[in-house]
């Protein structure tokens, strides 16, 4: 840190005022403030040579440094601490010569010049144009920041204003080409999005000017069908969806200079089944019958960024009745105190800590200043205009002034926020990532404390804790006033013989259609009949849970069926006091229990088997991302690391992958994970299990046997574990692979085994490991049926009988197969490679195209006759289902493989899309299969997660069909199911017209 900095209420290094607004500033080498520590001077003196002894800028660069003194550290510092920031420099020394000689705030409003009127004469120049003034706004803005040069407002609004030139620039590229193509006139062929009609509006953060680092764009796109000026046959719907699935690939499609801004759709009028752009009528219609109120939270923040500007104005003027009631309506104070008081729920549980925590999130986060200022706008907005602003430290003051808040709160607040906001860009800034989460490790955090000026990591978490806490305290008082949720429920009184009449009327408000036979239910808790209950101790802890409970089971979708399904779970637990301890104490854990009980009985059976799966959801990390590779393998490297011995190891594993499987589920139907993305998850998951698994079969087998001395083995993925398309059910097909080398004839132990005996051996071990149940359950039911000659031949496979089969002796099912196949668990890279190398090559052989149809159509017609259905929830066997989607891919890569390898790709979208790009699949052809998998896919993992049976749609609970329809985005169940049966249809002709008819040839 400069000497002599001193802080500012935020406990964050102050900059000296500069000559105004106006006034003569100097560059940004001139104004550095704050010098960050460098935790590894030598490490980063390193790379500090490589810039100083750039032949174009080095030179200049040492001349620099040595004029302005604290330079040199300054680089140093951000070298150490922000890998992003410093590839950038090393990117470009010329580029960061510049910046730092030129005054930040008139190189910024020059970026944003330049990016609002880049041209390009094609999509990939306006691609690349833009990336490249992105890189360099990014530098600009984060030397500037960390430097103490700039305050927040003036890098959130620099990013805010990119963003608004960037999609300025990206619809006039659109709009010329759409005028080249005869499809649109404009007004002004220069500015195209002039009286155009075309309407961006920016949301959240970018609506407010408030953009972080990192951050993606939230955008509606809408079109004015009236305005618009098309040109010959044009239609301005298709055109204007066209055109924004460009400007979103424009903006966002990574390329080697990286990516603009993520952007996503999602906000706009019902998303799962609108189009991307929207007309404005439909719209309006929308928000006046259908719109709800975190919609009108959402539309706060709106502004017209990009396009026709006074036509997104004209629209914001019209659903202003919308967004801002005239009166204080009572149904949105309920909504938003109901979101207050789950929240409250919260308060008061556990202690802050620094590392891990989700400063956007987490509690006393940036979210909870948001939270406390919109509400209150929400509110309050209606009756004065004053408070309908856009940005959050601004409507601070505004409440403020109306004396909705004290000027204590304002104040604490307003630095709170400006604090962790700093705090959030510095967490984006390391690596450029979409993440609020502190670093776990000292080392991330230090290196945190170091960009934000501290000298020392305590002095930073002392600091960010008293924000966090201010922040915490004043949220709290939001709903000081609030009823308890237990004194809202009314009477729930389950004593004596008769039912208390109030605890029904109760009841039955709640939501309970048979209010006396759930009475009943409750009651018999209390007799003891099931083990859980039978301790005094268990059976109050229940009647302490009893509001809660009973307002958690009442908030699903059929209160009744939910209770019956908790009642079950109590039925089969062992013991009760510890579980209802946790869930008392936790109420969000049994808000998730409670939905799980009503949507998905497969789940519920899981938790009343394995009680302590429910211990995960407890982690923090439950609620952040998704787990990776690298941290599944941690955290069951963890847990076996404890184990003794071999079957402990097993049991433990077997722990681990029930919770993560788990965790997944919910995910799912807490709608924390898109059910997109949970057969990748679970494949991500099963691959580490089978990879640990196998370490600890071979130092198993090695114990008697020993080893096979130059031996390598590995484990090929094939299906869905291959595709990475598992679900809840599916089990796993596998493919062991050995090589051993010629001279060595058997393993090396005290009972040494034939090489084919001990690989032969080791894969029995290996199908056990995983399958066999437990005390704890079993891993992954287990299928070796694809290795060559299927059951009949070896279960471990050599690799160059492998290989020479492929060539010589496999069926075409047999390579429609290898398309998935995936190398999930090696001896070495080489071995690797080398299986990838053969499978590749049989892959890409030539192939008589009109054999390799009929072979293909014959085959699908074998298993129709066998398992063929009428039934449109068979999704995976229907005609026009999974297996017709998966053979197309599979048929089409090789067809064509021979002509290009890349079309390879073990899922089946990935292939798809593969295919469509590479020019082998029509565009049409492409989107329909596309949609239908993606559609079948969602629909598949929720079936598989939260039941165990066949899916019979009368006879399923509530919660699964609605499930079910969020999934599939449709308005109802029953237009979900005719929907259904007509993109089955379509599909089942694709098929035809691609590979011929579904029969088999006499």
């Amino acid at each position: 840190m400069a000497a002599g900095a001193e802080m500012d209420k935020a406990g964050k290094p102050e900059t000296k005022p500069l000559d105004g607004e106006n006034g003569t500033r100097g560059s940004l080498a001139d104004r550095i403030t704050i010098v960050p520590r460098t935790p590894d001077p030598d490490r980063a003196d390193l790379f500090l040579k490589d810039l100083l002894d750039h032949p174009e800028a080095g030179e200049s660069l040492k001349d620099l440094s040595r004029e302005k003194p604290n330079l040199r550290g300054f680089l140093s510092g951000i070298i150490s601490n922000s890998p992003y920031l410093r590839d950038l420099m090393l990117a470009d020394p010329p580029r960061l010569l510049a910046l730092l000689q030129e005054v930040p705030e008139a190189r910024i409003s020059r970026l944003l010049s330049e990016a609002e009127n880049a041209v390009a004469e094609d999509e990939a120049g306006i691609m690349q144009a833009l990336r490249l003034f992105k890189q360099d706004l990014a530098l600009t803005l984060g030397l500037a920041d960390v430097g103490g040069v700039i305050g927040l407002d003036r890098v959130t609004g620099a990013l805010a204003g990119f963003a608004d030139a960037a999609l300025t620039a990206a619809i006039r590229f659109c709009l010329t080409d759409l005028t080249r193509r005869n499809k649109f006139l404009p007004v002004d062929a220069e500015r195209p999005e002039i009286d155009s009609g075309v309407i961006v509006l920016a949301m959240g953060k970018h609506g407010a000017n408030e953009l972080n680092y990192s951050s993606d764009i939230d955008l509606i796109v809408l079109y004015d069908p009236d305005k618009a000026p098309m040109s010959g046959n044009a239609e301005a719907p298709v055109e204007f969806v066209r055109m924004t699935r460009r400007l979103v690939k424009i903006m966002q499609d990574r390329t080697a200079e990286g990516y603009v801004f993520r952007t996503d759709l999602r906000l706009r009028p019902d998303p799962g089944a609108t189009p991307l752009a929207m007309s404005v009528p439909a719209a309006l219609v929308y928000y006046e019958s259908l719109g709800q109120n975190w919609e009108r939270a959402a539309l706060i923040k709106a502004r017209p960024c990009a396009g026709d500007i006074p036509a997104g104005e004209e629209f914001l003027r019209e659903i202003a009745p919308f967004i801002w009631r005239k009166y204080l309506d009572f149904a949105a104070i309920s909504d938003v105190q109901s979101i207050k008081r789950q929240i409250h729920m919260h308060k008061g549980h556990g202690v802050i800590a620094v590392a891990g925590h989700n400063v956007k999130l987490g509690r006393g986060g940036i979210r909870e200043v948001e939270f406390f200022v919109q509400t209150q706008q929400l509110i309050a907005g209606g009756r004065n205009p004053k408070l309908r602003g856009r940005r959050t430290l601004e409507m601070l003051d505004a409440l403020c002034d109306a004396d909705w808040i004290r000027v204590r709160a304002r104040d604490e607040l307003r630095h709170a926020y400006g604090f962790l906001r700093d705090v959030e860009h510095r967490i984006q800034m390391m690596n450029d990532e979409q993440t609020q989460l502190l670093p776990k490790d000292s080392e991330g955090l230090n290196r945190i404390a170091a960009l934000m000026g501290f000298e020392s990591l305590p002095d930073f978490e002392e600091v960010l804790l008293d924000h966090l806490r201010k922040v915490q305290h004043h949220y709290a008082e939001l709903f000081e006033d609030e009823p308890g949720l237990s004194s809202e429920l009314g009477n729930l009184v389950f004593t004596g013989d008769d039912h208390d009449p109030d605890t029904l009327d109760t009841l039955a408000r709640l939501g309970f259609k048979q209010p006396s036979e759930a009475a009943n239910i409750v009651k018999s808790w209390h007799f003891g009949r099931y083990p859980c209950t039978r301790s005094t101790k268990a059976r109050e802890r229940l009647t302490e849970m009893h509001p809660s409970l009973i307002g958690a089971l009442a908030a699903t979708d059929n209160a009744d069926a939910a209770l019956r399904a908790f009642d079950s779970f109590l039925s089969k637990l062992p013991a009760g006091v510890q579980l209802f301890s946790l869930l008392r104490s936790n109420p969000q854990l049994l808000s998730l229990l409670a939905t799980t009980m009503g949507a998905a009985p497969r789940m519920a059976e899981t938790v009343s088997k394995r009680v302590h799966v429910l211990d995960a959801v407890l982690d923090p990390a439950f609620f952040g991302a998704m787990p990776s590779v690298q941290e599944f393998r941690v955290g069951l490297d963890r847990t076996l690391a404890q184990s003794r011995f071999y079957e402990e190891a097993l049991d433990r594993a077997r722990i681990f992958t029930q919770e993560q499987q788990f965790l997944i589920g919910l995910r799912l139907i807490s709608d924390t994970l898109s059910a997109d993305r949970v057969g990748f998850a679970l494949a991500r998951l099963a691959e580490v299990v089978v990879d640990r698994i196998l370490r600890q079969v071979m130092v198993h087998v090695g114990e008697n046997h020993g080893n096979v001395h130059g031996g390598d083995v590995a484990v090929l993925a094939m299906g869905k574990l291959g595709g990475r398309e598992m679900t809840a059910a599916s089990d796993l097909d596998l493919i062991l692979l050995y090589e051993a080398p010629e001279d060595v004839k058997e393993s090396d132990g005290r009972r040494p085994l034939a090489i084919s005996q001990y690989y032969t051996r080791l894969t029995q071990r290996l199908v056990t490991a995983l399958s066999a149940p437990t005390a704890e359950g079993s891993l992954y039911e287990v299928d070796f049926r694809l290795r060559p000659s299927g059951n009949a031949g070896p279960l471990a496979t050599n690799l160059g009988g492998f290989i020479a089969y492929q060539e010589r002796d496999a069926w075409t099912w047999e390579h429609m197969a290898l398309t998935r196949a995936r190398v999930i668990a090696s001896s070495s890279p080489e071995f690797r490679a080398k299986i990838i190398g053969s499978i590749c090559n049989t892959l890409t052989k030539p192939r008589d195209l009109a054999q390799l149809a009929n072979d293909v159509r014959a085959m699908r017609a074998r298993i129709e006759k066998e398992k063929g259905t009428k039934d449109v929830w068979d999704l995976k066997q229907v005609a026009g289902g999974l297996v017709d989607i998966e053979f197309i891919a599979q048929f089409l890569q090789l067809a064509n493989a021979e002509k290009s390898k890349e079309i390879l790709a073990q899922g089946t979208e990935e292939a798809l899309e593969k295919l469509r790009d590479a020019g082998f699949l029509a565009l049409d052809d492409a989107e329909l299969l596309l949609e239908a998998l993606r559609l079948y896919h969602r629909l598949t993992q929720i079936l598989r997660l939260v039941l165990s049976g066949k899916f019979v749609s009368s006879e399923a609970p509530g919660g699964v069909l609605d499930l079910l329809v969020q999934a599939s985005s449709s308005p109802t169940f029953a237009r979900l199911e005719i929907e259904l049966g007509e993109l089955q249809s379509k599909v089942r002709s694709v098929f035809v017209r691609l590979i011929g008819k579904v029969e088999i040839e006499e």
